[in-house]
This record gives C-alpha cells, structure tokens and sequence, in this order.
C-alpha cells in the first residue's frame, strides 16, 4: 500500500480529532491545575500579609483613632514610634533596658548552642566515638516532649540552682531546645567533609583540637549560620519560658514586655503594634542577609547517614 493511497488518508483523517482532542483535554487541565495553585498561593500570600498590614496601620494611626475602623488611617503619624524609643508610656519605661536583655539571650544563645553542637557533633562524627550515631539520632527524641510539659520542671531546677530572675536561666532553657536539633544538623553535615582531609592535616602533625578550628569548622560554615539563625531566633521570640523564669519588668525581654499591654481594658493597641514593627526588623534583617545559607545549612541533616 502506497503512502499516497486512500485508505492511507482515511487512516489519517480518523486519528486527527482524537489527537487533537487529547491534546486540548491536557492543555485544558493544565490550565485548570496551574490556575488552582495561583489561587491557592494568592490566598496563602494575603493570609501571611493581613496580620502585617495591621500591624503597619495600626502602628501608624494616633492613639485617639485605634478603633475608628478605617482600612487606613486618615492622619497617618509616627507618634507611636517616637513614643516607644522615648519610653514616654508606662509600658515602655524599661524599653530599651528589655530590648538589650532580648538582644543578650538571643546572641548568648546561639553562642552556646554553636560552642557545644559543634564541638559534640566533631566528636561524634570525626572522632568515632562508641555509639556516637545513637546519640545523635537519639537527641531528637526529646523533641517528642512539648516544651510546655517541661516548663514546671525547669523553673525547679533553676531555682535549686538560685537562677530565678536571671537572664542565664531562660539562656540555658533555649540552649537546652535547640542543642540536640544543632547537634544532629551538623553532623549530618559535618558526614560530607571528606575524611582525606583529616587523615593529611594529621600527617602535618595536628592534633585534634587543630583539625577541629582549621579543617572542620570552615568547612561547616554553611550549616553553623544557619543553625546560629536558628538558635538565635528561637531565643528571640521565646515568651513561655521568658515569662515562667523571669519576674522583673527589668529582666524581662520584649515579647514579656508586650504582653502586659494587654492586662487593662483599653489597650494602647497603636504603641502595641509600633512596639512589635521594631523588635520584629532585626530577624527580619538578619534572616534575609543569610537567607541564602538556610537551605543549603538546614537541609543537610534531611537526610540519615
């Protein structure tokens, strides 16, 4: 049979409209698909930045006008910011006294939790300890404890150890949190540095603690600003345990501090919403000049060696 035959051409006419028909059905349900996750995204993106845009009219509205109802102030002032950084409310007089005790818990925790996970996660992924995998992967079992079922036990042993009202006390509780995530993290990372470089740093004659600070810790540069990150946020807007250990407005942190706008009937609700605009731009900075370390850092331990 020919190519140029009739039953060739009758052949060819009847499987046209089936492959266009195919054709069109894909298209139309990928159209349909692409257009159900825009509206999904769109709803998710306007959920995330509702409680923002509040917090920006609120924090821009005068006092007098907190529940006037408008979408968007109509003497839009920065009254409510100068009245936070002058501590001029009852509220605010120890502003910038708990906004340095938020800022040392935060930075003294990611300190300790780098200190100690980087130190326990080269002993257990470099130097071979027996059972070291156990330990690292058991870690995470404490995660399977709600940190509030423990908050009690905490606020006994700080004070068996007289760390009551101390700032060490809610250092140690968030060091305590984030240690065996940090420490699971980066050993998974530390398992991608190749162990030839070990091996050659001591044939130059260095000694473990050598190998640590110049081989291991450079190397692992990525995941330690992520896990810091996290650490340090973690501790920044921690109000659980902040609030159980700490019992003076001057050891307080902010998120303590801003909860106590809300004990009277007629809450500043202006100051309340400025207060939270400037103690949520520093993680906000912070988290976007490593942003591009958080995925590489963070998803290396998604994975079990």
């Amino acid at each position: 049979m020919s190519l140029g035959s009739p039953a060739i051409h009758d052949t060819i006419a009847r499987t046209r409209p089936s492959t266009v028909r195919s054709g069109t059905f894909y298209a139309v349900r990928r159209v349909l698909s692409e257009g159900a996750f825009l509206l999904v995204g769109a709803a998710i993106l306007i959920w995330t930045l509702l409680p923002i845009y509040h917090m920006v009219m609120l924090s821009l509205t005068p006092l007098s006008d907190s529940f006037a109802g408008r979408f968007w102030p109509e003497n839009p002032t920065l009254e409510n910011f100068r009245i936070v950084f002058a501590e001029d409310h009852f509220f605010l007089q120890d502003f910038w006294r708990q906004l340095g005790n938020s800022i040392f818990v935060a930075l003294a925790t990611m300190v300790m939790v780098l200190v100690v996970a980087s130190l326990a996660s080269f002993a257990i992924g470099r130097l071979k300890l027996r059972y070291g995998h156990v330990i690292s992967n058991t870690a995470l079992l404490t995660y399977l404890i709600p940190a509030a079922f423990v908050a009690i036990p905490f606020y006994v042993v700080m004070s068996d150890y007289g760390l009551l009202n101390s700032l060490w006390a809610l250092i140690f509780a968030m060091s305590t949190f984030a240690i065996p995530y940090a420490i699971w993290v980066l050993r998974q990372y530390g398992d991608s540095v190749p162990f030839e470089l070990d091996e050659a740093a001591k044939v130059d004659g260095a000694t473990p603690l050598q190998i640590f600070y110049l081989v291991y810790l450079p190397l692992l540069r990525p995941a330690l600003i992520a896990i810091g990150t996290y650490a340090l946020l973690l501790a920044w807007n921690e109000y659980l345990y902040a609030f159980l250990l700490l019992s003076t407005e001057k050891q307080h942190t902010i998120p303590v501090a801003m909860g106590y706008f809300l004990v009277t009937d007629d809450a500043p609700w202006t100051l309340l919403m400025a207060t939270a605009i400037i103690y949520s731009l520093p993680p906000a900075a912070l988290y976007y000049a490593v942003r591009k370390y958080m995925v590489s850092g963070l998803t290396a331990g998604a994975t079990k060696t």
